[in-house]
């Protein structure tokens, strides 16, 4: 991505639990404009601690965030952040909050300030979009599984976000729903973080993969080249350099 503005950088990066070891050991990492990077590392690795603090969620004692080129260090900064990078959690219902899903849709931009008849308009384009057309009056908690995880990442595109953090997004999700997610990311032109265990999920949808070990992430290869080692030992299931 030479030649491209860094649209997250983090740099020498601190965070651990009260109770626990350091989980970020001086980690520094950049995501660029257009770039679909995939993050894999054993349970614990800290891959869903990395995303909490870019969020904002969580706090380092350590280290510099960067977002579009400005430094975010205060909560003002970090509920900018919010409307500019949209996080989709592991578990839909961790982000699912209203009666139906038009509401959780549109709240978002409810929040921005939209009225409500400009909130419904962008949300029934996302909705359209995600090929949701008909679920705008689904009873949320009533949804599949998948179809919970397409309506949290709608609540996040409807936002227009500069970058996108997903949190395992096939995790309890059948082959169909799957698949119906893979196309949908593999598509979609944004800047990208995606956490997964499943490499031929990344394999579609991420242009880099990088791994997180011993608090810090290491560039792993390209998705092409996990491609083809997935084609070559179809068993394969524990991550390792593919350079």
């Amino acid at each position: 991505m030479d030649g491209l503005n860094p649209v997250i950088e983090l740099e020498h990066i601190h965070f651990g639990y009260e109770a626990g070891a350091r989980v970020l050991d001086d980690l520094t990492f950049s995501l660029h404009e257009g770039e679909k990077a995939g993050l894999i590392g054993y349970n614990g690795s800290g891959k869903t601690t990395l995303l909490h603090v870019i969020m904002g969620l969580l706090s380092p004692s350590k280290g510099t965030i960067r977002v579009l080129g400005r430094r975010i260090e205060t909560r003002k900064d970090f509920r900018e952040v919010r409307r500019t990078i949209g996080l989709v959690f592991q578990h839909a219902d961790d982000q699912l909050f209203s009666p139906t899903v038009l509401e959780d849709v549109a709240f978002g931009p409810l929040n921005l300030g939209k009225t409500p008849k400009e909130a419904r308009r962008v949300a029934m384009e996302t909705l359209e979009r995600l090929h949701l057309r008909g679920f705008e009056n689904r009873i949320t908690h009533k949804l599949s599984g998948g179809e919970k995880k397409l309506v949290s990442l709608a609540t996040v595109l409807v936002m227009q976000p500069k970058a996108l953090l997903l949190d395992e997004p096939t995790t309890g999700l059948d082959e169909e729903a799957r698949v119906r997610i893979a196309s949908l990311l593999a598509h979609l032109d944004i800047s990208s973080i995606i956490v997964s265990h499943e490499y031929d999920f990344l394999a579609e949808t991420a242009q880099k993969i990088y791994s997180i070990k011993g608090g810090r992430i290491e560039f792993d290869g390209d998705a092409g080249a996990l491609h083809a080692h997935l084609h070559r030992h179809p068993a394969e299931s524990h991550p390792h350099r593919y350079i």
